[in-house]
């Protein structure tokens, strides 16, 4: 990494942090205890930037690169995992899905609004009987002249019922084949696009989850990213860099565990003496420091990868794999250095330890990167 990148990465990080410490930390738990999604939060970090860190300066971006982005994200969820997982979706899957697919039409209509925070982006593939299985879904999109009529549909989504404008990958060929999904951009307020239930979850609570449902849903056909039929394999690239966004956000979270506990160890007094002094303790610590940076060298290699145009999915897979198994063991260790004051709300290492298990579950679970990675290796890749 040159000179120049170190410096503006600084300077990232500095601004984050600060957006973080005086606009987020006030209320994390305020938020937490009843789910409560700040959207005027987000039209805030339009403001700095951090809504369209990839986006080019044409279509209103920040026009900066991957390490900026992790550096984003990783800071913010060293404050709050939820405000992180937000952040990410919002820039790689919505926006990023319209940037990379898109035609410029579509680009200059979306890509503006999102990036500065006026509007939220939300992204569907998921649904109630298929999550890794994605080939059987069942939200379907049939043909009618000029349009397509949408049914079915998504859940688990982040913003599903706060995003302005969706991105949705929907069945319009049959089932199994990778051929036979398309995306689509869907606006809130298109007849038949409405939101369903919210998630009442166990962490991430300030991020919005919600179904997105389609209950004959008219979208013309200007609205359809790239081609008909490429749905799915434009939501596998898409995932490629979606990973290394929610090893970021673990990451973030861990270094939040992490210096929590070691302030803690510090000052906590025991037996006469700082906790820190025992290497039970001692030895967890170095067991988290070098976790955090084994995880960093990952996702920053991913991201060098990602801004050279080259094939992240294995280093990917990779990282979102051990950045977010090492968020939940850093976060679990943390608990445990807190003891009974880890376990109250009083401190911010419960919070971390509830955010952090999202970190193994979403965008693919540890399983499916462990798939993805092992067929990578025997690819020779």
């Amino acid at each position: 990494m040159n000179v120049e990148t170190l410096e503006n990465l600084q300077l990232i990080k500095e601004s984050a942090r600060d957006f973080a410490e005086t606009y987020i930390r006030p209320h994390v738990m305020e938020w937490d205890e009843v789910s409560h999604f700040p959207v005027d939060l987000f039209h805030q970090m339009g403001n700095y930037g951090f809504l369209g860190v990839l986006v080019p300066e044409q279509y209103g971006g920040a026009g900066l690169g991957y390490q900026e982005y992790i550096t984003v994200i990783e800071e913010i969820a060293q404050v709050c995992g939820s405000i992180g997982l937000s952040v990410a979706a919002h820039n790689s899957l919505c926006t990023n899905h319209i940037l990379s697919f898109g035609d410029e039409e579509q680009k200059h209509r979306y890509l503006p609004k999102l990036a500065s925070g006026e509007w939220i982006g939300a992204w569907g593939l998921t649904e109630p009987n298929t999550g890794s299985d994605a080939g059987r879904m069942k939200c379907v999109a049939e043909r009618d002249g000029d349009y397509y009529v949408i049914n079915g549909a998504k859940n688990f989504i982040t913003h599903g019922a706060s995003g302005n404008v969706a991105v949705v990958i929907v069945r319009t060929g049959e089932l199994l084949d990778s051929h036979g999904m398309t995306a689509f951009v869907v606006e809130r307020g298109t007849p038949g696009f409405f939101a369903g239930k919210k998630e009442n979850k166990l962490g991430m609570r300030a991020s919005e989850t919600a179904e997105m449902i389609f209950d004959n849903c008219r979208v013309h056909k200007s609205q359809m990213l790239g081609e008909e039929g490429e749905g799915f394999i434009q939501s596998m690239k898409i995932l490629d860099g979606g990973r290394i966004s929610i090893a970021a956000l673990s990451l973030g979270i861990a270094k939040g565990a992490y210096l929590a506990s070691l302030k803690y160890a510090k000052e906590r007094q025991q037996f006469g003496q700082a906790i820190a002094n025992f290497q039970a303790i001692s030895f967890k610590l170095a067991d988290m420091a070098t976790k955090i940076e084994a995880s960093e060298l990952l996702v920053r290699q991913s991201g060098e990868l990602k801004d050279q145009g080259k094939n992240v999915t294995k280093l990917s897979a990779m990282a979102k794999y051990f950045a977010s198994e090492t968020a939940v063991e850093v976060s679990t260790d943390a608990v445990q250095i807190h003891g009974g004051y880890g376990y109250i709300k009083d401190f911010p290492v419960e919070k971390f330890y509830r955010d952090a298990k999202l970190c193994t579950i979403g965008e693919g679970t540890s399983e499916i990167q462990k798939l993805v990675i092992s067929r990578e290796i025997l690819r020779g890749k």
